[in-house]
């Protein structure tokens, strides 16, 4: 880690040129208080905030001098999240989703060492390093601008100091999560063991590696204050007006922020993950009772309009080359580097309900030799012109709550209300109401998380928060070879002299 500090220190800040945006229209009940979709930030001109200087690597000390520079700063660590190497593949549909076991196809050189967790070979050991470097990269950017932001609140208007300065905490707390959610056993292994260090500043002083359980509480805290910032400044939450001359747009399209409700539900996501089920519950709770995110309309699914849901994203990021990268690419029978599943599997996942809409809208058939392949159109491009359901990466999503609320429910002995959350779940996707639950309800969670959630990276972090000895399709027993915690890159072993972390 100290080894990106110092290059971030002599050069701040590498923006991908794939910053721009488009107007349109939102749709029905999108957030509430906005008339038009950010891509990433809507703004009136390229020549407003994002182009404070047009230049590759901009200094800090210049960066910070307007609104408009934090602005900038933080559209940057968005960007840096969309990332091949992170979350607009690995972390979603690649090197997670093949830990979890989600396909039965896909490019076997890159990821048969992968698939057998051995974390040692060359692929597996790169992809682990990069999840690390590019995660404290954007960390360490999101500090630097945590240093700045209180320096002068006179430079920024209306509420966007609060703003600006909740979702960069959000963001910090989001990096740290996932981090400490793959090199941190699981809170109910042991939340004593060493994992991660919390890194709060941007210099170059080492951090100190947390526990467990200290790592948590650092995520929590700067989720609390994130959420006390966003509550009374956030639009969507305070419902104030907001239009594309308004701030140049720039408070638009909450769902591609880490908005309130999205850090709402990060935090039922990381009580959870910490066995405090009651406060899960309660956050949880505050996304669904606040009704800004609708279930994905059918018509707009039929059609292809919508195929990643975009309606339930509490927070998603913008994938401006996702169809280039994907659809022709990752999902597409003519290429080699495909993830597939056979017709038969995804037939088992779906337990042989072809009218449940994720597996009628959400997948297309293979060809010719590949004609029993099965692959996912969750991130195509939408048929329609209605760029608000283009290039979006969920993140966060409106189901992820009910799951949430459904298993706190069961835990609390109360299962007929845990049927009854499933229930709404499970009818918004066209499939009957349950008349009891499944005897094994753990195990009925973990295939409906499978089949809610396939290619966005999160049935593997399932399996681990519930210390699953076993991996659907995989052929070892996961708790007793530790395959839940991967190993810190030798930079961290070696330079920084970490503890063991399993």
């Amino acid at each position: 880690m100290t080894t990106i500090i110092r290059k971030l220190l002599n050069t701040f800040f590498r923006f991908e040129a794939s910053l721009w945006a488009e107007r349109c229209s939102l749709p029905g009940r999108a957030v509430r208080g906005s008339s038009f979709l950010l891509l990433l930030f809507l703004f009136t001109s390229c020549n407003d905030w994002l182009n404070v200087q047009p230049r590759s690597q901009v200094e800090d000390t210049e960066l910070f001098t307007t609104e408009g520079g934090f602005k900038e700063a933080l559209a940057g660590v968005y960007s840096s999240m969309v990332s091949s190497s992170t979350y607009a593949k690995e972390m979603t549909y690649g090197f997670m989703a093949v830990l979890g076991h989600e396909w039965d196809y896909y490019y076997s050189s890159q990821y048969d060492d992968v698939a057998a967790f051995n974390y040692d070979a060359s692929y597996p050991t790169n992809y682990i390093r990069q999840i690390w470097a590019n995660s404290y990269s954007g960390i360490a950017n999101v500090n630097n601008l945590l240093g700045h932001i209180d320096e002068n609140p006179r430079l920024f208007s209306a509420d966007n100091h609060d703003v600006i300065k909740g979702e960069a905490l959000a963001l910090r707390a989001f990096l740290h999560f996932d981090l400490l959610r793959c090199f941190g056993v699981s809170y109910a292994v042991n939340p004593d063991q060493p994992s991660i260090p919390y890194s709060t500043a941007l210099s170059y002083r080492v951090f100190p590696q947390l526990t467990v359980a200290e790592a948590a509480g650092r995520v929590l805290a700067d989720l609390q204050e994130a959420e006390a910032l966003l509550q009374g400044a956030d639009p969507i939450v305070t419902g104030r007006e907001v239009t594309e001359s308004t701030d140049n747009g720039y408070l638009l399209n909450r769902q591609l922020h880490l908005n309130y409700y999205a850090v709402k539900g990060l935090q039922a996501r990381v009580l959870m993950w910490m066995g405090r089920y009651d406060e899960a519950l309660q956050a949880a709770n505050v996304v669904i009772q606040s009704e800004q995110f609708a279930w994905a309309d059918v018509a707009s699914l039929q059609s292809g309009a919508d195929r990643c849901l975009a309606t339930e994203h509490l927070f998603a990021l913008n994938n401006l080359t996702m169809q280039a990268d994907v659809s022709d690419l990752y999902f597409d029978d003519g290429s080699q580097y495909s993830f597939a599943v056979t017709r038969d599997r995804l037939l088992d996942y779906f337990d042989n309900a072809t009218q449940d809409y994720r597996y009628t809208f959400l997948f297309k058939s293979g060809t010719a030799t590949h004609a029993n392949n099965r692959y996912l159109m969750k991130y195509d491009a939408p048929s329609g012109s209605a760029v608000y359901y283009n290039y979006k990466m969920p993140l966060i999503r409106l189901s992820e709550m009910y799951l949430i609320r459904s298993e706190v429910q069961y835990r609390q002995g109360d299962a007929d209300a845990a049927r009854a959350t499933l229930n709404t779940l499970r009818v918004a996707r066209n499939l009957p109401a349950l008349n009891e639950l499944p005897a094994d309800y753990y195990t009925e969670l973990v295939r409906e998380y499978r089949r809610e959630f396939m290619g966005e990276g999160q049935l593997f972090f399932l399996y681990k928060r519930l210390n699953r000895s076993t991996i659907l399709f995989a052929e070892v027993d996961a708790v007793a070879e530790k395959v839940y915690t991967f190993p810190l890159p030798i930079t961290e072993t070696e330079a920084a002299q970490r503890e063991a972390n399993k």
